[in-house]
């Protein structure tokens, strides 16, 4: 048997923040990153939508990229001064996977990260307060998903919580908000999106429910990016991308992910390359070599009136140099003396990551660095190793 499991309510298209209004509470803690909610609005709005159904608003800001363990402690103590009722995160991935943590931590003060960081730790949440996702960037799905990465910068490792707790009781997709991102951002989460759906696609726990959503996903994202980064206020196409993320989301949140993200993890938070564009690095030679484990990438190469593996992961590449991802880790701008010292730790990081665990097939140390040192210098996998 399995479960399905999403938000409670997802409102989606053009304008449905307004839908905020439905949400009930009495005060509410938005959470954001830095300055483009306010400066496209989205902030203002949302607090008039909230105070329209008389529901007083805070807001904690300054979340970085790849939020810290430090700033989720400090949200963590915001909100038990606050004390909400609704907690909101609005803004890109890292607001709102900050805002999850935060909240875990508000109704278990004494829990540490490596605790709540073992998979399915997290204990039952809404004690205190529900949890309404907003993202205004088109990538991760954290807004349906039990996920939230935090990074502990002094062990310069990538933690991810993995818990349905986790996931939103309500998720606002509306495309409005995604007009300001910039290109770079644009290109990042949408492939970070690509890679939700692919993983999710071959997860070894797959089913006909989460195929269909990652399927779906996936086309969408081949369809609409690189429209959506040459053309930014092309509304239809930035809600395309937004229902793209969403789907990805909704898909992997149930079956999981597999070592793109387990390898990514440690990439960022080891050399602070992007999430998506190390996704996107990583995914084809990852596609290489799972390809010997399942022949699903082949129904993926279908969408093109392709055959096979080796067919997709090239269409991804060709995407990926579409938007202007690099192509290997070091035209990403990572350090090789660096890269090297550092190759043992993210491979054993990597091993031990949870998502390593719904892989189609169990890589080993030797795969895992194999892959690693191919997408250092942008080449394909040994013939050996797939």
């Amino acid at each position: 048997m399995a479960k399905f499991i999403v938000p409670k309510e997802i409102f989606h298209g053009l304008g449905s923040l307004e839908n905020l209004k439905e949400v009930k509470g009495k005060k509410a803690v938005i959470v954001i990153g830095g300055s483009s909610v306010k400066k496209n609005g989205s902030l203002e709005k949302t607090q008039a939508y909230l105070s329209e159904v008389n529901i007083e608003s805070a807001v904690f800001e300054g979340v970085e990229a790849d939020p810290s363990i430090e700033t989720v402690l400090r949200g963590a103590e915001f909100f038990k001064q606050e004390q909400p009722d609704v907690v909101i995160g609005l803004g890109g991935c890292s607001a709102i996977d900050a805002a999850k943590a935060m909240w875990v931590f508000y109704e278990y003060p004494d829990a540490t990260l490596e605790e709540i960081a073992k998979p399915f730790a997290v204990k039952p949440l809404r004690n205190k307060a529900i949890f309404v996702a907003v993202p205004s960037t088109s990538g991760t799905g954290t807004e349906v998903t039990g996920l939230s990465v935090i990074t502990d910068r002094e062990k310069g490792t990538k933690y991810p919580i993995v818990s349905h707790e986790l996931t939103p009781d309500v998720a606002i997709i509306d495309g409005e908000l995604c007009k300001s991102m910039p290109v770079n951002v644009t290109a990042n989460t949408g492939l970070d999106a690509l890679s939700h759906g692919v993983e999710a696609y071959v997860s070894n726990i797959a089913d006909r429910y989460n195929d269909a959503l990652a399927k779906d996903a996936i086309a969408l994202v081949f369809k609409n990016l690189e429209t959506a980064v040459k053309e930014p206020e092309n509304a239809d196409v930035r809600q395309a991308m937004h229902d793209a993320s969403c789907m990805g989301g909704m898909a992997f949140t149930n079956v999981w992910l597999g070592i793109v993200h387990a390898m990514s993890h440690q990439v960022g938070g080891t050399f602070g390359v992007a999430h998506g564009c190390a996704n996107a690095i990583l995914m084809p030679n990852v596609v290489r070599f799972n390809s010997k484990g399942t022949d699903k990438y082949e129904d993926l190469a279908a969408l093109f009136g392709k055959t096979t593996a080796e067919d997709f992961a090239v269409e991804i590449e060709t995407l990926r140099s579409s938007v202007g991802n690099p192509a290997s880790f070091r035209e990403a701008g990572v350090d090789e003396k660096t890269w090297n010292e550092k190759l043992d730790t993210m491979v054993e990081n990597a091993l031990n990551d949870p998502c390593t665990l719904f892989n189609p097939i169990k890589p080993d140390a030797a795969d895992i660095k194999a892959i690693y040192e191919a997408c250092f210098e942008g080449v394909p996998v040994t013939a050996a190793l797939v």
